[in-house]
């Protein structure tokens, strides 16, 4: 079937954060669908009699159906993250049926898919106080520190006084009264966006290996030959379709504009649903050719309430995120590390950046945060998982790929800062500073900190060679203190499994929450947004929660209490992402389970005893 092959083509993915919302993903898969039964129609019609219909078509044969198969490519050079399950029958999950809340739901009482912390906070905990405040360190994009459903949820570093410009708690960090920036210059400025690690390793390797004929190649260097040649060719392939999607992604966005403008000027209105066009008639037939189009549009996006000018603005932030790519991501002109004024090649230095804790676009480290700490006592927007947290901003994930040296400052920084838990919502497929990473993983698991990171949004198996950081340590060993984390959808039927969520009987330990979140955005705002990068925090959440209740505990147990008390699902088979194959749902984690903080509960509970 050509619409699962092209929903197979799109969840290709490299699992980047998730920096665009469900709503865009969704117009636009809808969209290729929406193209491909136009074409099916077009082609068993007769052409004399379906003029009208005929010009849609050619219409959309000289503007979309090359856009819409870019956008398909884009999607997989890009690493787009944020996506919706699908089911059989090629539907996107009708996630407005889901209650805001569903993560917090228990699959037992509620027959949601959720963590059961709700329940855990009516049967288990009511009457009981918390013995610590627990403190999570978020590694991410920056946090809006100033929302309405985050106050009292910010950690402050009380060594420091704020605005002294003097490092009075001896950290070797100025002013960090609520955290740290390490893609931000002394100055103030901000790393926004960043290339690629590819990009960055085809030019590291391009000084060493671009004039040397393979034959000429040292015996000890063949290794890493064989590396240069493999990144050389990815890079060639997908800065290509990065620089012709961008100008495709253009022309799509300004054929539909043009549609809208046409019927805004013909019928004198600024902005029109699809209730509006059944009432719009013209004489005009380029008029009515376009109002032809948009109604058909508007029936196959089928978005509740949805105006031309909002599905518009969604298909804006695509066309925006895919310029970014064109322009930075691959160009190997662009270098914006002289914003931070660091050595990027010492891994060693860790004094760097500035006290900004949430850059420009903080927008998935607040949605990532709310779905750990909102506040559960204010009545605004929504309830965290955990009550008795505070939450570590850390910014160190740009618009493009983090760089190893940031991460394992990072986690160092968590560490020694207090964190009891670090959360990571982001990944990359090349991390030619692995082994710092690692010393800084082996650091945190000394010192008694648990990490968890998302498994990814690519639909693929995880393995210790395409997955970064990761529990692997490059010599030996793996991390006792690690969890790698799915993601899951309300639902306990065969979509259970995200369709874009990464898995592995050996390297995911549990699958979480992570399609149609609703949480936190910059400015005050709540929004729904999908990924591994939401299934993290909501493991992380439940982490602190145990950890809040039960303080004495080791990292190491708290894995084995989230592992051991994973709601199990049962016999029925579920889709293996990206795939119309049913397998079992155990074959895809450690545990073939989805963590719930009420079993977790009860599980410490009898542990303490």
């Amino acid at each position: 079937m050509v619409f699962i092959a092209l929903y197979n083509a799109i969840l290709k993915l490299n699992h980047k954060k998730d920096n665009l919302t469900v709503k865009v993903f969704e117009i636009c898969f809808k969209l290729n669908l929406w193209y491909l039964s136009i074409q099916e129609n077009t082609n068993s019609s007769n052409k004399e009699s379906n003029k009208s219909h005929t010009y849609t078509s050619n219409f959309m044969e000289r503007n979309f159906k090359t856009y819409f198969y870019a956008f398909s490519l884009g999607i997989i050079l890009s690493g787009y993250g944020s996506v919706f399950a699908f089911s059989e029958n090629i539907y996107l999950k009708d996630s407005l049926k889901t209650p805001d809340n569903w993560f917090l739901l228990d699959p037992v009482d509620d027959g949601i898919m959720g963590t059961g912390a709700e329940k855990a906070y009516e049967k288990l905990l009511k009457g009981k106080s918390p013995k610590a405040m627990i403190v999570v360190a978020v590694i991410d994009s920056g946090i809006d520190i100033t929302h309405e459903d985050l106050q009292g949820k910010i950690w402050t570093n009380e060594g420091e006084i704020a605005g002294n410009g003097i490092d009075d708690d001896k950290n070797g960090y100025i002013d960090d009264v609520h955290g740290w920036n390490f893609i931000g210059g002394k100055d103030g400025s901000q790393v926004d966006n960043d290339s690629h690690e590819l990009t960055r390793e085809f030019i590291r390797l391009k000084a060493i290996y671009g004039d040397i004929d393979k034959e000429d190649v040292k015996r000890k260097n063949k290794d890493e030959f064989a590396y240069w040649e493999k990144i050389n060719e990815n890079f060639e392939e997908t800065k290509k379709e990065a620089e012709s999607n961008y100008n495709m992604y253009n022309n799509m966005m300004e054929g539909f504009s043009n549609m809208a403008e046409l019927v805004k000027e013909d019928f004198d209105v600024s902005d029109f649903s699809e209730e509006d066009l059944a009432e719009f008639l013209s004489d005009d037939e380029e008029i009515t050719a376009a109002i032809d189009m948009l109604k058909q549009m508007f029936g196959m996006i089928r978005l509740e309430d949805a105006s031309i000018n909002t599905i518009l603005a969604e298909l804006d932030k695509a066309v925006k995120h895919f310029e970014v790519q064109a322009k930075y991501a691959y160009n190997i002109d662009f270098d914006p590390r002289y914003i931070v004024g660091d050595d990027p090649k010492n891994y060693k230095e860790k004094y760097y950046g500035n006290n900004d804790p949430t850059g420009p676009d903080p927008s998935h480290g607040t949605h990532v945060a709310g779905i750990i700490a909102a506040n559960r006592e204010n009545h605004l927007g929504i309830e965290g998982i955990a009550d008795h947290v505070l939450i570590m901003p850390i910014r160190a994930v740009p618009n493009g790929d983090e760089r190893d040296k940031d991460i394992a400052n990072s986690i160092r920084y968590a560490v020694d800062n207090g964190a009891k838990v670090i959360n990571m919502s982001f990944g990359k497929s090349y991390s030619p500073g692995k082994k710092y990473v690692d010393k800084a993983v082996k650091y945190a698991e000394r010192k008694g900190v648990l990490l968890i990171h998302a498994a990814g949004n690519s639909s693929k198996e995880v393995t210790p060679e395409n997955n970064f950081p990761n529990r692997w340590f490059a010599k030996r060993g793996t991390s006792d203190a690690w969890i790698e984390v799915g993601a899951s959808g309300p639902r306990e039927d065969e979509n259970l499994v995200a369709t874009f969520s990464n898995f592995s009987k050996e390297g995911v330990d549990l699958f979480a929450p992570g399609v149609d979140i609703y949480s936190t955005i910059p400015g005050s705002e709540y929004e729904n947004n999908s990924g591994t990068s939401m299934a993290a925090p909501t493991v992380s959440g439940v982490a602190a929660l145990l950890l809040a209740y039960y303080p004495e505990l080791k990292p190491e147990e708290v894995r084995t209490i989230l592992k051991n008390s994973v709601y199990k699902v049962g016999g029925d088979k579920v889709r293996l992402p990206g795939q119309e194959e049913l397998v079992s749902f155990g074959d895809l984690s450690q545990t073939g389970g989805v963590v719930n903080a009420y079993q977790a509960i009860q599980m410490a509970e009898r542990l303490a005893k």
